[in-house]
């Protein structure tokens, strides 16, 4: 599917209060050792070295067994290495790197499905076997692990609220991964509930920013026999007028493909041009493959390539380079199928760069970045983009707030 209904921006975002489950320092030591990076974002290698770490979050985010792991999760709850917080609360969440804040939001549940859900766009496709191994994860674990990351554009001052709180109140965790600062504060008052929930989404509704699979995953769950449990959701929602979040592409690396193959190859649907001057990130319009050593810029796809390339998918998409990408040079000229190992996705483009240039073969695609004024607008027409064509960020840390829904 890879179109939704169009639909008018609700003016109100009702963000409930919860008793998260949290780490206690004391029983599991530093906050820095067990939290991590969200779940797309972390290597298999790097995974699996973390998973060694006693009281990791990894332990229960990358399980082969959610049954097994959930176990896990109750014996941590038991021996005190994660509480659940005594009172209903809201959570301001704040990430800096040095003294400057990259983002401040609020943490608590949304209502995703039934009569009480919350207008919420989103703007990727997904992939059926990814939820159903979302919803696997999240119904045998019974929790989720990292919130749903969304974006509203306050017209009622919503960050300037939230700034205003956290200099009035203690924080009650920190942590540092990556060299970013994580911050938590917790919000009991209901009087000031109200306060820091006033006035979300603004005049649009919130952008679904990252979680498009554990959202699709939530949703049909909600249908199972458990359903009352996964009509909400874990959300971290950011005022994107007062601490906007940073929009990148998504790059490929392809390991098995010769970059000068590619280059000769993608000439014949499109216009294809060393770079003398060596890699640099492509401009708007622009594709860049790299390999070898060497680089080329990709432009001006041959119009009935690329509608062949994408029969029967919005006409919007012929103006994405994810979809370019994917379907005109990957899957059609290359001829190469979309398998783990075969296309690699990286969100930094230094890395992509030097998974070609350290094993000395292979090619990296690089993609221009997208705007947020551009996703948006696509969204609320009802259009959605080809998966991993955003990376909207700093992403919340996991671990950090957990939504861990009763045994029954």
């Amino acid at each position: 599917m890879t179109t939704v209904p169009s639909r008018k921006a609700r003016t109100t975002v009702r963000l409930l209060p919860f008793r998260a489950v949290r780490y206690d320092p004391a029983q599991a030591g530093r906050l820095s050792a067990v939290l991590s990076a969200p779940y797309d974002d972390m290597s298999p290698a790097h995974a699996r070295a973390q998973r060694a770490r006693p009281h990791h979050i990894a332990r229960l985010l990358y399980s082969p067994d959610p049954q097994d792991t959930a176990g896990q999760l109750q014996r941590w709850l038991e021996r005190g290495v994660l509480r659940r917080d005594p009172e209903p609360s809201l959570y301001v969440y704040e990430q800096r790197l040095g003294p400057r804040i990259l983002q401040r939001g609020l943490i608590g549940e949304l209502a995703v499905s039934g009569a009480h859900a919350g207008p919420v766009i989103p703007h990727e496709d997904v992939r059926e076997h990814v939820v159903r191994q979302r919803a696997a994860h999240m119904s045998g674990l019974r929790a989720q692990l990292e919130p749903l990351l969304l974006t509203h554009r306050s017209v009622e001052g919503t960050g300037r609220r939230l700034a205003e709180w956290v200099a009035e109140h203690p924080r009650v965790a920190a942590a540092q991964l990556g060299g970013v600062t994580h911050c938590l504060w917790q919000c009991t008052d209901p009087a000031d509930q109200a306060l820091l929930t006033a006035g979300l989404g603004g005049d649009r509704a919130p952008l679904l920013a990252d979680g498009h699979h554990r959202l699709a995953a939530c949703r049909r769950m909600s249908r199972w026999h458990d359903g009352l449990s996964w009509h909400r959701s874990l959300a971290l929602l950011i005022d994107s007028t007062s601490t906007p979040l940073r929009l990148q592409a998504i790059h490929r690396v392809l390991p098995g493909l010769d970059a000068e193959k590619a280059a000769r190859a993608a000439s014949g649907v499109a216009r294809v041009r060393p770079l003398p001057s060596g890699p640099r990130l492509p401009r708007t319009g622009e594709l860049l493959l790299v390999g070898e050593g060497r680089a080329w810029i990709v432009t001006q796809p041959q119009p009935s390539a690329l509608s062949e390339a994408l029969a029967g998918l919005p006409t919007e998409w012929q103006a994405q380079p994810a979809a370019v990408t994917d379907r005109l040079l990957i899957q059609g000229c290359w001829s190469i199928p979309d398998l783990p190992g075969t296309v690699v996705h990286m969100h930094d483009a230094d890395r992509a760069l030097a998974a070609v240039t350290s094993q000395g073969t292979g090619t990296a695609v690089l993609l221009p970045a997208p705007t947020e004024d551009g996703v948006r607008g696509l969204a609320e027409q009802g259009v959605l983009l080809p998966r991993k064509s955003t990376s909207f960020g700093p992403k919340p840390a996991a671990g950090l707030v957990m939504r861990v829904l009763p045994r029954t």
